[in-house]
């Protein structure tokens, strides 16, 4: 029993029913797919709920207790776990609601359940009075449902055009319904409920609350009876109902009673109509098809009894309480009858029938009492069915009509004697045919639908007899119209014939209805005309019928000569009381009756209009004016304007009527001289209309005006009287109608919001027609009289004026909105509430168009200078009102919002403006206080914001849709609303908080935004905001598998509600807040994504952008979910986006771990089980259509194109979105203005052309406009896609995409992309955005294969290079290579992007850094030339081989960028040459490069780069893009240079030269002066490092090319030296250089490794015929480079060496390491390259050391020790002068050291490399340790990954085991030269030289060596007989002193160590027994005996 017992939180007596009324709706009314299945399963649940129909479940005890115990017990609740406690007072509430409605207990807590989950839609209201609303909400889904499915029946009135399956099935169900009674029970409940005593028992229980919760239920009942009604209404249109249900509903209509104004209500209409559609049997007579099957099912046919019980209670019965009703009801049985006596079955009762329907009075009841029923004109089949009456009537019993036209004309002479004889009127008259005549009047004079059903009441023989008027009117051939219309026809001209004057009046009205329409109005004109015409010779005299225009208009003349003589004196003083022989009551209701005839036909048909018009003797508006300044009534002047506005509704009567108008003087604009007293209009309104409290004239001059502005408003009128313009009539409209209406007292106070309505609507006419023009801010004169009269500014001008001001008209203005807004808050009826609301439209509309104008205006008024004081709009509205003495303008124009369900319209305008005002910020913080100032008005504002957004009525209309149908209006007009006020939020969100947009989503605005905690609405007090709309707005349908039913549906909406989302995502204030929200409560990204690509083939570009949005938004959630590590919740995403499995989606929780275990085994088994889907991202990629179908050039024939295109580009303008379009509205007001300004004849002949090419203009524009959207909208689309794309592959964690799968998604991205982009149809400016995608997606790619093979996974697998295969990776590459070829000449930079992502794919390629071991060298070379290729080698020439296959197109391509365009694309394309060289062996585009002369120019722009490269040194440097472009120049020519043929080729280009003539080498920066000029970021190197950055790439390439030539070294050698000496002197202070540093130390061991190679004797001699002087002075040049390379190599042997070491490490504590070991490297270099110098000088000079010349002097003393000094040579020999030549002890002191780092080298050297080889054993510390070399900043090493980290820590152990490689074999050669130097200095000074005693010298002691030392060394050798000078100089002691310092460094130990680095290095490397050779010679040199 309990699980009966659970509680339906969705309450049972609405949810489902809800639900029920969504299905039949979807069903019927909007024919969604797949629902009769729905709509089936639905009616067989909900059949109880129609059988019994709003039958309510039964209290019950149990129920009872029940509902007691659950605050102590609970209760259980569906769909929830366990039982929930509820509080007292929702329990007691339950009870009352249990009795309120008589329901059961346990529905009515649904009930209250289901209220407080709906509460934050009804803010304001409590869960009780919501439960109300709902309760009565169940009961109208139900009426709606039956209402809807009874209609969809298949009957003979109408179709819905459903489908067989969904009639038959709607048919059978509403039949069994009937069967089981439902006629009776719909009329028992109509009877039942009642508004009154519904509100009675619910205001007992205090069951209403506010008038808006009031109006709200009153609404819901009375809809709930009025779909009951129309739903037996509805049946008996189909179906005919039974004999009993057809008594039964007699049985009602016989107790219906009529309401206060004597009409039914729409309820009883209903019913009327459907006992009249029972009894109607027309169709009988109609051959339709189905004709037999319908008289099968009619009981009037088939069942005997029927017609007998209906006739016996129609006529036998007791009289009914509306004896009308019961006439109307006999006069359909009547005519029912009528029809059956012509068939076998009928009877002859008619007459009777007839007879008795006439004396109750039956016309003027459906006069009164249905006409009068305003819903009548909401109901097509109510007018057809009451139009059938009428005509059935007329038709089918004429002898009826002829006896009532026979009372009639009886009754007349009866009135006519009575009045001769003064007696009264007999009691007997009986106006049956009058009554009639006035019904069709007024029944036809409406019609909603434009049926125009009075043409039935015209024959068209009429106007093919007088084909003269038109021709035939319908173009047709005359043929036999239909027996019925003839008849009526006839009782139409009938009727007129002698027309009695009793009839008069009523047959002019008659005629008025009958002429309701363009076709009807044309027949009733010719009739009119045809009257007069053929009874000239009339009976009376008088020519003409009294009904025909000859006659009217005589009359009116006849009446203006008689009134004009009577018309006084201005100044006398009986001007006020009508003239004796005025107008009398009768003829005054002949007048306005013709009058109000004419005014109809000229209405409709314009050909009367003009016909009439210019009638030469009937002249009506003369005649129309005249009688104006007459003594008549105000009434009849109030209808001689109106028909006075219709001839002004053409363009041609206007204008000369506005002449007139000035010329009668109706309104007086120009006073006589000496008048006393004003005349004309304004005296009526001020002394006859406002004392007798009517308008109706003013009223009427308010319309005339509003029409004639409409059509033509004359600048000149009145010109020559007065000042020429319009200015009076606005000022008299102004300042006597607008402003004192509020004052004036009106008898009918509807009449007040009429009068206004009329002013508002001539100045809304007015501003919206005005455009400001400069010419209107000067002051223009006008003469007048001979005077200078300054001249009136336009209307709207004026109008503007005001309303920039805080006039008494804006003033006004706002205090009617706020009355309006009162009004309308009472959500009662009140008078004039229709005409109230449109004033309040134009008020709004005025604002809206005030503020649209006023920038131009305000900017055209500050052009002008002139002396006008303006205030902007939006600030005059946040002014005090008066009234209410607060700041409240703005917030009772938001206020409007709140009632956009009974006034779209106003809504709308209100959005407008709001809109409008949001875009000041200014403004905006203001707005915010105004809003939230009041709670009650807060809540209000918040609700009417979200009840629009809301709107489920909306609907997006196209541009130019038919608003002839209210309804589709109102929608779009609700559409409009949503989008403007989506547009203030996405202004707003831009600006500055507090704004608007926050306060109305829903965030704080009073503490900081990004505190803000969203909440479902309802949740801890959160109301219902914007937000909450728009999510629901864009949730509906994301369940279903056809997506989110709003982008189908809305597409443009959709956009704006995506932007918002974005924005607010976007933003750093709103991010967190929403983020969190969107993705807890809602799930929104999933929702929607899964539901990507969304197509729309009507509306392309709204697909594309909602995307956009959608997808930019995404890429923001993947980014911050990975930054807080919400795996779950990228990983789903991630997998959404990217998987190309098939997703279950719409699963159960239960089923889905099921599917997915068997999925993966399948998966694990085979493979191809599983179909492949397409991944999401590349579908998205399809929809973006690259192609666009471009407008075909203009064909033009009138205009100059060139000229057009100027102007079509002086139209242009951007428009909201960003796109620059043309504005075709300005352009077509230039273009007619241009071909109105062309004169002549040929030019009006040929004026259709012109319009024509006009209009064909217009047309390319549109598309123009609409091509230049749609590209944007791909654009945008493309680019969300781009940035989503990488979002995914770089912000995600590495981990949740495997590296297999990466590459292969990475694949298919580019290879999809290329697709796309390669097409023939592709566009190119989607081109650049493709480009930047590939390089990302090239980058990852390279990325991701580097990381596999480093995780060692790459060069085993079987597929070859890496996961991705080969073959892949060389579509790739072609792709690339196409894309960079298809671009052509243009998109340079485009190309730059393709160029980086090249350099990307081709460093897939290269081959990683592999430690040196030192034991490779080991294997023989055949072992090393056999052993198998590996991967690298094998794509390298695979990549090469697609390379060439291009030729030489892409070789031009890729040169050409080279050398020029811009800067980062010369960058990139001199980077791709660089790699493309580097693996091409067969040197094809080393060949090109320098056959096609680029080579060459590259060479040559170097000497231009020179001046930009001088102004990067000046301390704050402009832009270092000359420097990056230099750095790759010279990077490609040492690529060149590193094959000899390249090197060859570039001395031959003259590179040296080049380099020579550039100054920039000469301009080294003072180091000092610098240091404080550091760019503080770091990111700008200091002046010298940008020297060095500049010096250094041209050193490197002069030691290439000095490596690469070694054919012709000299040659090379000889050019570079030149370089050395045309820079000596930079050159010498970079050798001098003071303060080591580690660039200082870079540029050294490049210096003195070139130094090494060029400065040599010889070098010179290759430089062909050189004079003796300039070869002194090179000669100088070159010993001074000697002389400082070897005092540079005592500095680095020495101390100096430690402390610039130390000094590294204090400078850089954080990479000590890394400083240090490449400084030590960089001395080492320069130790060695010194060495090596020394070496070959010691080699060039002679092979025998006899002849050698001596580099260091024979002294064995070793520099001071570690701790001494400087560690040059002047610490050693204090004597010498600092550049003397170093002692021979510095070689020794450097072989010691060298021997001793080169220990503690290989010692760390095997560390690092055990430490690779058990790199997974290794502690975690010393991983990090590791690895904090390469990562960045703190705690960088703590975020990465472990496998991460292991990686990193493989890339250092290899980059150290190398760097000590490198350092072991530098040591190695330092100690093997110095061994070598040594050995030929000792062998010189031990065995060949022969020492003299210093006494001998007749030097001083500083010349001791210099011959030998110096001099000697280069120019000394070839002179003969020096040596013998040369040889005296060294001393014994020196001898013996040198021998003993030698022997004594070089001991034991130092040898057993020389001998031990042989055998660990020098053996491996092959160099086999050098070391120990020196060595043994050295020892023996040092152990002879002396001499």
């Amino acid at each position: 029993m309990a699980a009966q017992m659970a509680v339906n939180s969705g309450a049972s007596l609405w949810g489902p029913l809800k639900e029920l009324w969504e299905t039949v709706d979807g069903a019927v009314l909007r024919r969604l797919p797949e629902s009769v299945h729905l709509l089936d399963l639905q009616l067989k649940k909900h059949k109880p709920n129609f059988l019994s129909l709003y039958k309510n479940p039964p209290k019950s005890a149990e129920q009872r207790e029940k509902v007691r115990k659950a605050s102590t017990e609970g209760i259980a609740i569906q769909g929830q776990q366990g039982s929930r406690l509820l509080p007292e007072q929702l329990l007691s509430e339950a009870f009352i609601l249990s009795d309120l409605f008589d329901i059961g207990e346990l529905a009515a807590l649904e009930l209250l359940l289901a209220g407080e989950q709906q509460q934050p839609h009804f803010p304001g209201l409590t869960r009780g009075l919501v439960a109300v609303l709902l309760y009565w909400d169940g009961k109208l889904c139900v009426a709606n449902a039956l209402r809807t499915l009874i209609q969809s029946r298949h009957g003979k009135t109408f179709t819905l055009d459903l489908s067989g399956e969904l009639v038959a099935l709607t048919t059978r169900f509403t039949d069994e319904l009937m069967i089981q009674g439902l006629t009776k029970r719909i009329l028992t409940l109509v009877s039942e409920i009642n508004v009154t005593h519904e509100f009675e028992r619910l205001q007992k229980e205090r069951g209403l609350g506010n008038e808006k919760h009031r109006k709200e239920v009153s609404d819901l009942i009375k809809e709930s009876r009025q779909a009951l009604a129309d739903s037996l209404f509805s049946w008996t249109c189909q179906s005919p109902l039974s004999k009993d249900d057809t008594l039964a509903l007699i049985g009602h209509l016989e107790t219906v009673t009529a309401q206060a104004d004597g009409s039914l209500d729409s309820v009883s209409l209903a019913l009327v109509m459907g006992l009249l559609y029972c009894l109607d049997v027309r169709f009988v007579e109609q051959g339709t098809e189905d004709r037999e099957d319908l008289i099968q099912t009619l009981p009037l046919l088939t069942d005997r009894q029927y017609v007998a019980a209906v006739h016996s209670r129609l006529m036998d019965g007791q009289p009914w309480k509306l004896p009308g009703l019961q006439a109307v009801c006999r006069l359909a049985w009547a005519l029912s009858l009528r029809v059956l006596s012509q068939l076998p079955q009928g009877c002859e009762a008619d007459e009777a029938v007839a007879d008795q329907a006439l004396l109750g009075d039956v016309f003027l009841f459906m006069k009164e009492g249905i006409l009068g029923c305003e819903s009548l004109a909401q109901e097509e089949f109510y007018i057809r069915r009451l139009h059938s009456l009428i005509t059935d009537f007329l038709a089918l019993m004429p002898m009826k009509v002829k006896q009532l036209r026979n009372r009639a004309d009886e009754d007349a002479r009866l009135v006519h004697m009575s009045l001769q004889m003064d007696s009264e009127l007999p009691s007997s008259l009986r106006k049956d045919l009058d009554h009639l005549m006035v019904l069709i009047g007024e029944f036809y004079s409406k019609d909603s639908f434009g049926l125009e059903l009075g043409l039935e009441f015209w024959c068209h023989t009429e106007s093919l007899q007088h084909t003269s008027l038109h021709g035939s009117y319908l173009g047709m051939a005359p043929q036999r119209p239909p027996h019925k219309q003839v008849v009526l026809s006839k009782f139409v001209r009938q009727m007129g014939d002698l027309l009695p004057s009793t009839l008069y009046v009523s047959y002019l009205r008659m005629l008025k209805g009958l002429s309701n329409g363009p076709q009807c109005a044309h027949y009733a004109f010719s009739l009119l005309k045809t009257n007069g015409a053929t009874r000239s010779d009339n009976i009376q005299g008088i020519s003409g019928s009294p009904v025909s225009w000859e006659r009217f208009f005589h009359s009116l003349m006849l009446y203006h000569e008689n009134l004009w003589r009577d018309f006084p004196n201005p100044d006398a003083s009986q001007y006020r009381h009508p003239s004796p022989r005025g107008i009398t009551q009768r003829e005054l209701e002949g007048l306005t009756s013709f009058l109000q005839l004419l005014t109809t036909i000229i209405t409709w048909s314009e050909n009367a209009r003009l016909a009439l018009c210019e009638h030469p003797q009937w002249t009506p508006v003369v005649v129309m004016l005249g009688l104006l300044q007459c003594s008549v009534p105000p009434v009849l002047k109030a209808e001689l304007l109106h028909c006075l506005a219709a001839f002004g509704k053409s363009p041609e009567v206007a204008a000369s009527l506005w002449q007139s108008l000035e010329y009668t003087q109706i309104l007086q604009t120009v006073r006589a001289p000496g008048q006393r007293q004003a005349a004309g209009i304004e005296v009526e309104l001020n002394e006859i209309e406002s004392s007798s409290e009517e308008y109706p004239l003013t009223r009427g001059f308010c319309h005339l005006i509003s029409t004639l502005v409409e059509s033509s408003l004359p600048v000149n009128l009145g010109a020559g009287r007065r000042v020429p313009g319009f200015q009076p009539y606005l000022s008299f409209l102004r300042d006597s109608v607008f402003l004192p209406f509020p004052t004036r007292a009106y008898r009918r106070p509807a009449e007040k919001w009429e009068v206004v309505d009329g002013v508002l609507e001539v100045f809304h006419k007015l501003l919206r027609e005005y455009k400001p023009q400069p010419s209107d801010f000067v002051q223009e004169l006008v003469e007048l009289q001979g005077e200078q009269v300054a001249a009136h500014k336009p209307p709207g001008h004026s109008i503007m004026f005001h309303l920039l001001n805080d006039s008494p008209m804006l003033a006004l203005c706002l205090s009617l909105l706020e009355e309006g807004v009162r009004q309308l808050d009472t959500y009662g009826p009140f008078p004039g509430k229709k005409h109230l609301e449109s004033a309040v439209l134009r008020c709004l509309c005025l604002l809206d168009l005030a503020l649209q104008k006023e920038v131009v205006f305000m900017d055209l008024l500050r052009e002008s200078q002139a002396s006008m004081l303006v205030s902007p709009l939006e600030q005059l509205l946040q002014g005090v009102s008066p009234q209410t003495l607060r700041a409240d303008h703005i917030v009772n124009i938001a206020r409007y919002l709140y009632h956009s369900s009974s006034n779209p319209e106003a809504a709308f305008q209100s959005a407008k403006i709001l809109r409008r005002i949001a875009n000041y910020p200014n403004i905006q913080t203001r707005l915010v206080g105004d809003f939230t100032h009041d709670q009650s008005v807060s809540e209000k504002l918040m609700a009417g914001f979200v009840e629009c957004l809301d709107s489920e009525e909306a609907e997006e209309g196209t541009e130019n849709g038919d608003d002839s149908d209210s309804q589709n209006k109102v929608a779009r007009i609700r559409h409009e609303t949503q989008i403007h006020m989506l547009n203030l939020l996405i202004t707003s969100l831009d600006l500055k908080t507090p704004n608007l947009a926050l306060y109305l989503l829903g965030y704080e605005v009073k503490k900081p935004v990004s505190s803000t905690n969203l909440q479902d609405p309802g949740v801890l007090g959160c109301p219902r905001s914007c937000l909450h709309a728009i999510l629901s707005l864009l949730q509906r349908g994301t369940e279903k598998r056809s997506g989110p039913v709003l982008t189908q549906q809305a597409p443009h909406l959709a956009e704006l509600c995506y932007q918002v989302i974005y924005q607010l995502c976007a933003c750093p204030d709103t991010s967190g807040p929403t983020m969190r929200y969107l993705r807890t409560s809602q799930d929104f990204l999933f929702s929607h994504l899964q539901h990507l690509p969304f197509i729309l083939p009507s509306n392309q570009i709204a697909a594309l952008s909602q995307m956009s949005w959608l997808m930019k938004t995404a890429a923001i959630e993947l980014r911050v979910t990975s930054l807080n590590r919400q795996r779950s919740h990228t990983q789903r995403l991630v997998s959404l986006l990217l998987d190309d499995q098939p997703h279950t989606q719409h699963t159960a929780d239960g089923e889905s771990g099921m599917e997915e275990e068997t999925r993966s085994v399948s998966g694990f088994l085979h493979f191809d089980t599983v179909s492949k889907v397409r991944r999401k991202l590349l579908s998205v990629l399809d929809a973006i259509d690259f192609s666009q179908d471009m407008p075909e050039l203009l064909q033009l024939d009138f205009f100059e194109r060139t000229q057009i295109e100027q102007v079509i580009s002086n139209c242009e303008h951007i428009n909201e979105q960003g796109h620059t379009v043309c504005n075709v509205k300005l352009l077509h007001r230039v273009l007619v203005a241009e071909v109105n300004a062309l004169q002549g004849i040929a030019a009006i002949g040929q004026r259709p052309l012109l319009m024509e090419e006009v209009n064909s203009i217009l047309q390319q524009v549109v598309e123009r406009n609409r091509v230049r959207q749609s590209l944007s909208a791909k654009r945008h689309a493309l680019r969300s896609w781009r940035s989503l794309v990488e979002t995914l592959l770089t912000a995600c964690p590495a981990d949740l995409i495997p590296t297999d799968d990466r590459q292969l998604i990475i694949r298919d991205l580019l290879l999809d992309l290329h697709e796309k982009v390669l097409s023939e149809e592709a566009v190119g400016e989607l081109m650049p955005i493709v480009a930047g995608a590939v390089f990302t997606l090239t980058a990852h790619l390279s990325q991701s294969v580097l990381s596999e093979q480093q995780q060692g996974a790459g060069l085993e697998a079987s597929s070859g290079f890496a996961s991705i295969a080969n073959s892949a990776l060389h579509l790739i590459l072609r792709k690339l290579l196409d894309f960079i070829l298809s671009t052509g000449g243009g998109y340079q930079r485009l190309r730059a992007h393709l160029y980086g992502s090249l350099l990307y794919y081709l460093q897939i390629a290269q081959k990683p850094e592999e430690p040196d071991t030192l034991q490779t060298a080991g294997k023989a070379m055949w072992e090393r030339l056999t052993a198998p290729k590996d991967g690298f080698s094998k794509l390298q020439r695979e990549n090469l081989a697609i390379i060439e296959s291009y030729g030489k197109a892409l070789m031009e391509v890729v040169c050409r960028d080279a050398c020029d365009g811009h800067e980062i694309s010369r960058m990139l394309a001199l980077a791709v040459l660089d790699q493309i060289l580097s693996i091409d062996r067969q040197n094809q585009w080393l060949v090109y490069v320098c056959n096609s002369g680029y080579l060459r120019s590259l060479v040559e722009s170097l000497r231009q780069d020179d001046s930009a490269l001088q102004s990067l040194l000046a301390p704050q440097p402009p832009l270092l893009k000359p420097l990056y472009i230099y750095e790759s120049k010279m990077a490609l020519l040492t690529r060149v240079a590193k094959t000899g043929q390249g090197a060859v080729e570039l001395l031959r280009c003259g590179l040296v030269a080049q380099l020579i003539e550039c100054q920039v080498f000469d301009m080294i920066p003072d180091s000092d002066a610098h240091r404080m000029m550091r760019d503080p970021s770091g990111f700008i190197p200091s002046p010298m490092d940008r020297y060095r950055q500049i010096l250094l790439p041209t050193l490197r390439l002069f030691q290439v090319i000095l490596t690469s030539t070694t054919m012709n070294h000299q040659q090379g050698a000889a050019q570079v030296l030149q370089w050395l000496i045309m820079h000596a002197d930079t050159i010498q202070s970079l050798l001098r250089c003071q303060e080591l540093s580690m660039g200082a130390l870079q540029e050294l061991s490049l210096l003195t490794g070139i130094i090494s190679k060029t400065a040599l004797p010889g070098a010179l001699e290759t430089g062909g015929e050189v004079n003796s002087a300039v070869l002194m002075e090179f000669q100088g040049h070159i010993n001074r480079f000697q002389r400082l390379c070897l005092t540079l190599l005592g500095r680095l042997v020495g101390s100096e060496r430690e402390r610039l070491l130390k000094k590294a490490e204090i400078a850089a504590p954080g990479d000590s390491a890394e400083r240090r070991v490449e400084m030590e490297v960089a001395m080492q270099q320069v130790c060695a390259n010194i060495i090596e110098y020394c070496q070959t000088l010691l080699h060039q000079s002679s092979d025998q050391a006899q002849f050698s010349i001596c580099l260091f002097s024979p002294s064995g003393s070793e520099p001071a020790g570690r701790d001494g000094g400087r560690a040059d040579l002047s610490s050693t020999l204090p004597s010498m002068a600092y550049s003397r030549a170093p002692s021979l002890g510095l070689v020794l002191y450097l072989l010691k050291n060298s021997t001793a780092d080169f220990f503690r080298f290989h010692q760390s050297h095997r560390q690092s490399l055990g430490k690779l080889q058990t790199l997974d054993q290794l502690p975690p510390e010393e991983l990090k340790e590791l690895c904090q070399g390469l990562v960045l900043g703190p705690g960088g090493v703590e975020k990465i990954s472990s496998v991460q980290r292991s990686l990193l820590a493989k890339r250092r152990l290899v980059q150290l085991i190398n760097n000590r490689a490198k350092l072991l074999s530098l040591c190695s050669y330092v100690i093997e030269t110095c061994l070598f130097v040594l050995w030929r200095h000792l062998e010189y000074y031990l065995l060949h030289c022969t020492p003299t005693d210093p006494k001998d010298s007749l030097m001083p002691g500083a010349s001791l060596y210099r011959s030998r030392l110096t001099d000697d060394s280069f120019g000394g050798l070839q002179a003969s007989g020096g040596r013998g000078i040369s040889l005296s100089r060294v001393s014994r002691q020196d001898l013996d002193l040198l021998k003993s310092d030698m022997a004594a460094g070089f001991g034991e130990a130092l040898q057993r160590k020389l001998l031990e680095v042989e055998g660990l290095y020098s053996q491996v490397r092959s160099r086999y027994t050098f070391i120990q050779a020196l060595v043994r010679r050295i020892r023996g040199l040092l152990r002879q005996p002396k001499s």
